[in-house]
């Protein structure tokens, strides 16, 4: 693929991959990636803004301004933001990593998500390929714990839940792995922030 917009990471490198919307990205965002940084020991985390969220009936603010907010508010040097699936063409986040896997074949792709996520996983196109080929990192939200570890993904999957005191291990996991932590949250959320007002597509 000609001028996939991916940045040089050497073979090896543990990367998370935070895949969403971004519509618009705020603080929560910034802080579950600070926190998959140290608790997953990953080298470094790629944003994936997507054109579209295949489960929104509605869709999102212009790509380019959610870009540009996402670079404004995650500043850091160890996480990139990412136009990848508008450049791929892909999707859904299953074609998204096959084509991530294809590309850069070295790396060691760990998937992020928050909580709320894992609850309604399994609506997702191709869940279960992505749980057995990509491990997953989960993050607890405020109010999503019980959801999220009594959701269908979850124990589909139980027996291959890493424990949280091993979570730094789960790059060099084989999968299916996945990891739940918790961590202080932040309860922002975009559609809140949506329906404040305080976003303007």
């Amino acid at each position: 693929m000609q001028n996939n917009g991916l940045p040089p990471a050497p073979p090896g490198r543990k990367v998370g991959l935070l895949g969403g919307s971004f519509d618009p990205p705020h603080e929560g965002h910034v802080h579950i990636t600070l926190e998959a940084l140290k608790r997953f020991g990953l080298d470094e985390v790629w944003w994936l803004v997507s054109p579209h969220n295949p489960l929104k009936a509605h869709g999102p603010a212009p790509l380019v301004k959610r870009m540009e907010a996402a670079r404004e508010i995650m500043r850091h040097p160890r996480v990139r933001v990412l136009d990848f699936e508008a450049r791929a063409g892909s999707r859904y986040t299953a074609q998204t990593l096959k084509l991530l896997m294809e590309i850069r074949p070295g790396l060691r792709f760990v998937w992020l998500m928050g909580a709320d996520n894992l609850a309604g996983f399994h609506r997702w196109e191709n869940w279960r390929w992505i749980m057995e080929n990509v491990p997953i990192g989960v993050i607890a939200r405020p109010g999503q714990r019980l959801a999220a570890l009594f959701s269908p993904a979850a124990r589909a999957y139980a027996r291959y839940r890493l424990p949280a005191r091993l979570s730094r291990a789960l790059p060099l996991c084989t999968p299916p792995a996945w990891c739940f932590v918790n961590v202080a949250m932040s309860d922002l959320s975009s559609s809140r922030i949506r329906h404040s007002g305080g976003w303007r597509p």
